[in-house]
C-alpha cells in the first residue's frame, strides 16, 4: 500500500547574509502511512519545526525549501503530486483540506480581538466558498468532538477562554475541512499536567475516530509513549533513528536516543540516576564533522569524527550510527518512563 506522504532527500536552508547559509533540516527523508500516528523528536533546535513547515510550504523567510521532493498520494491515481512543484496557489488549496497544522502556543494562533466563531468562519472561506450557517454548524461538530460546548465557545473571545480550551480550539479549526493528514507542534506545550493528559487522550480518538494520520512534533518522550505508533529522533537536523514506539522505548538503538531516555524522570526508581546529555546542540552554522552527535557521545572515535553516517536498516528500524550493534547489546533502561 502506498504511504500518503513521502518526503525524499527534504532539505531547508537559511540565507543569512554575510554570515552564509545555514542548513536547518538536512537531506531528511521519511514516509508517513494512511491512518498512522507519527512523532518527530528532538530537543529545541533540531529542526522539527522547521520540518513539519516545508511539509506545507510555509518556510518563513529568510529560509528556503533547497531541495527535495514531497510526495502525495491522492486516493484518485497511482502517480503522486510533488507537493513542491505545485504552484503557490495550488498549494495554498491544499493547506487545511489535505493538511492542517496546529501551531505551538494557542494563545498567540487565534486572533485577540476576533471571536470564535468568526475565525471559523474565516478559515473556511479563505479555501472554499460556503454558507456561513453551514460553517457554523460543521464548526459545532467540530468543537464537540474537542469536548467543547459550542454555544459557549463560538461567542467567545480567545481570552475568556483557558489554555487548555484554545487549544482544543484550535484542534477543532484544524478539522473545519476534514484534512488527512495533521501535523501537531508541541500540542500540550505550556499546559498543565491533567489538561496535557486531556488533550492527549482526545488526540488519539480523533485520531481513531477519522482515520487521519498525525505527526506529533515533540521533546517530550512522555508524550510519545502515549500517543505514537512510530517514532522519528531528528539531531541537528537530520532524522537520527526511526522506529516503532515500543521496540525504540525497549532498546534505543542511536546514542542520542538513549540519552534522551535516560534522561526523562520518573516516579519509581532513582532520580539520581537519572543523567542529562552532556554538551549543547551544535552551532548549525558550523555543523561537525562526521556524525553531528560525536562531541557529545560516550561511544565516539575517530570514525565518527571523521565520516558521516548513513541512514540504514537495522532490524526493523533506520539507524544512523556507525556504532548501533555494540549500542544495541548494552543492557536495557531500568523502567524507562514508567
Amino acid at each position: 500500500m502506498k504511504p500518503l506522504l513521502q518526503a525524499r532527500d527534504l532539505e531547508v536552508t537559511f540565507d543569512l547574509g554575510r554570515h552564509g547559509r545555514l542548513v536547518a533540516v538536512d537531506r531528511v527523508s521519511f514516509d508517513l502511512g494512511h491512518g498512522e500516528f507519527v512523532a518527530l523528536v528532538g530537543e529545541s533546535g533540531s529542526g522539527k519545526s522547521t520540518t513539519a513547515l516545508a511539509l506545507i510550504r510555509l518556510v518563513p523567510p529568510p529560509g528556503f525549501i533547497s531541495s527535495g521532493r514531497l510526495l502525495w498520494w491522492d486516493d484518485r491515481g497511482e502517480t503522486p503530486v510533488d507537493l513542491l512543484q505545485l504552484s503557490p496557489g495550488r498549494m495554498r488549496e491544499r493547506r487545511w483540506r489535505d493538511i492542517a497544522m496546529v501551531f505551538q502556543g494557542a494563545q498567540n494562533a487565534l486572533n485577540p480581538v476576533m471571536r470564535i466563531a468568526e475565525q471559523m468562519v474565516e478559515t473556511v472561506r479563505t479555501h472554499q466558498a460556503m454558507p456561513r450557517d453551514e460553517i457554523l454548524d460543521r464548526a459545532a461538530r467540530c468543537l464537540r468532538m474537542v469536548r467543547l460546548e459550542p454555544s459557549r465557545v463560538l461567542r467567545a473571545y480567545p481570552h475568556e477562554l483557558s489554555g487548555g480550551m484554545r487549544q482544543r480550539v484550535l484542534i477543532a479549526m484544524s478539522l473545519l475541512l476534514t484534512p488527512r493528514l495533521l501535523i501537531l507542534d508541541e500540542p500540550t506545550t505550556a499546559l498543565d499536567v491533567i489538561t496535557q493528559a486531556h488533550i492527549l487522550e482526545l488526540l488519539k480518538e480523533i485520531q481513531e475516530q477519522l482515520g487521519l494520520t498525525m505527526l506529533l512534533l515533540t521533546h517530550d518522550l512522555a508524550v510519545v509513549a502515549k500517543t505514537a505508533r512510530r517514532v522519528l529522533i531528528m539531531y541537528a537536523g537530520r532524522i537520527v533513528e526511526e522506529a516503532p514506539t515500543e521496540d525504540l522505548f525497549e532498546a534505543p538503538y542511536h546514542p542520542y536516543t538513549r540519552g534522551l531516555l535516560q534522561a526523562v524522570p520518573t516516579l519509581r526508581g532513582d532520580l539520581a540516576a537519572k543523567r542529562p546529555i552532556p554538551g549543547s546542540p551544535p552551532d548549525m552554522r558550523h555543523p561537525p564533522s562526521g556524525c553531528r552527535f560525536h562531541p557529545r557521545c560516550p561511544y565516539a572515535d575517530e570514525l565518527c569524527r571523521r565520516v558521516e553516517p548513513i541512514l540504514e536498516e537495522a532490524g526493523g528500524r533506520r539507524v544512523a550510527c556507525h556504532h548501533w550493534q555494540r549500542i544495541h547489546q548494552c543492557a536495557p533502561l531500568p523502567e524507562a518512563l514508567q
